[in-house]
C-alpha cells in the first residue's frame, strides 16, 4: 500500500524539538525519533520512507545557520552550526520540515 498526504503540497514529515540535554520531540508529524550524534549534530527518524531522499528544511536559533549533512529515504542527519565559528553546537529549538514523496 502507499503512504498519502490529506493535502498536496504539505511537508510529508516535521519535528519540533529540543536539542539541547537529552534531545526531545515537542511536536511532530511523520517521525518517530531522534538520533543526537554528539554536540550539533542530529538524525531525524521517519516513520514512513520516502521514495528517494527527502529535502529537508531546518530553522532554529538566530546565532546558528545549519547544513544537512547526509540522508536517505528513511532519515536525515544535519548539524546546528554556530555563525561565524563554523563550530557545532547544541540549539534549544530546531524544527525540520521534510519535503518529497512518500514511497
Amino acid at each position: 500500500e502507499t503512504a498519502t498526504r490529506a493535502v498536496s503540497g504539505v511537508a510529508a514529515a516535521w519535528v519540533n524539538f529540543n536539542g539541547t540535554g537529552t534531545i526531545a520531540i515537542r511536536t511532530s508529524q511523520g517521525v518517530t525519533s531522534l538520533t543526537d550524534n554528539g554536540t550539533g549534530d542530529y538524525t531525524v527518524n521517519f516513520s514512513t520512507s520516502f521514495s528517494d531522499e527527502p529535502a529537508g528544511v531546518l530553522t532554529g536559533g538566530r546565532n546558528t545557520h545549519y547544513y544537512t549533512g547526509s540522508g536517505n529515504t528513511s532519515s536525515l542527519r544535519f548539524y546546528s552550526i554556530t555563525v561565524g565559528t563554523s563550530t557545532n553546537a547544541d540549539t534549544s529549538i530546531l524544527v525540520l520540515s521534510a519535503n518529497g514523496d512518500l514511497a
